[in-house]
């Protein structure tokens, strides 16, 4: 059978998490409209007839502007090193630019096998994207156009993966999704509902850290109680809104997902700490869990 490990790399808001969730067929990556959504790697398991991959979703390629930031950057780029094969997702609907253009020079001299997804190619004109295949066919990389949201031609960019891949044993149990745990998952479907909910630089200057995360002994509640850690007082004002409504609002959605996702009911408290300019303390990043590995 084939198996190997794949980077999922590209720029900020190209689609990388919702096509691994596609894939998969799990939700194992959280998704907004928001950059700087996936901080981590987030290690997702495809199980097909003949093949096992492992997708490795990195944080999008973009100008770092925190220390925070910086080591998101070198995680996307050290995963390109230890893979077997690179997937670039590009959104096509945006066409292509200049950081596309060198990325793709770039990662085709890393030696790594590269295959390019052309993403969004649902909601663009046929012209434009016949004009970026022929562009992009000039470089020697394997081009597959998908929609994630129509499901379209996932199955042949599966192929052409498996086609990249070496021959080998499985990686990962049958019943393995993702590398992450349930603790990872929870703190990050609380961190996507903030994404969602609030606009501007607030989502992007929290951080949630779980204290507790325990099951009941009659087996059907889970007791979760976690802080969102924010960077300003009048960020945290805007956080918890008017007699707490904006707290409780994201707090039920969070709790929603958070039962759906582990099959049991959620008993979940919420806090609201500060912690200024948290994104440039490495400190802060190491207790936060970022940068420990750095």
């Amino acid at each position: 059978m084939k198996s190997g490990f794949v980077a999922v790399v590209g720029r900020a808001n190209a689609g990388k998490s919702t096509l691994v969730n596609v894939i998969v067929g799990e939700k194992v990556a959280i998704v907004s409209p928001k950059p700087q959504t996936t901080r981590d790697r987030i290690t997702a398991i495809y199980n097909g007839e003949n093949s096992q991959i492992a997708f490795v979703d990195t944080p999008g390629l973009y100008k770092a502007e925190s220390l925070l930031n910086s080591v998101m950057q070198k995680r996307a780029q050290d995963t390109v090193s230890e893979v077997d094969v690179v997937l670039f997702v590009i959104d096509a609907h945006n066409g292509l630019s200049d950081t596309d253009r060198s990325l793709v020079k770039k990662y085709i001299s890393s030696g790594v096998p590269l295959i390019i997804a052309l993403t969004k190619t649902d909601i663009m004109p046929e012209s434009l994207l016949i004009s970026e295949l022929k562009e992009l066919g000039e470089e020697n990389a394997e081009i597959v156009p998908v929609s994630a949201r129509k499901n379209r031609n996932i199955k042949e960019l599966l192929k052409v993966i498996e086609s990249k891949l070496p021959e080998g044993e499985k990686l990962f149990g049958d019943d393995v999704i993702s590398d992450r745990s349930s603790k990872f998952m929870i703190s990050e479907i609380m961190r996507e509902k903030i994404l969602l909910k609030f606009d501007k630089e607030i989502p992007h200057g929290v951080a949630i850290i779980i204290n507790k995360f325990a099951l009941r002994p009659d087996g059907k509640v889970y007791d979760v109680s976690l802080d969102i850690v924010c960077e300003k007082s009048n960020h945290k004002a805007i956080l918890i809104g008017k007699n707490g409504s904006a707290l409780k609002e994201v707090s039920s959605f969070a709790r929603t997902d958070m039962e759906k996702f582990l099959g049991k009911k959620v008993f979940l408290t919420v806090y609201v700490k500060v912690k200024e300019d948290w994104r440039n303390s490495a400190n802060s990043l190491k207790e936060f869990g970022y940068g420990e590995n750095d």
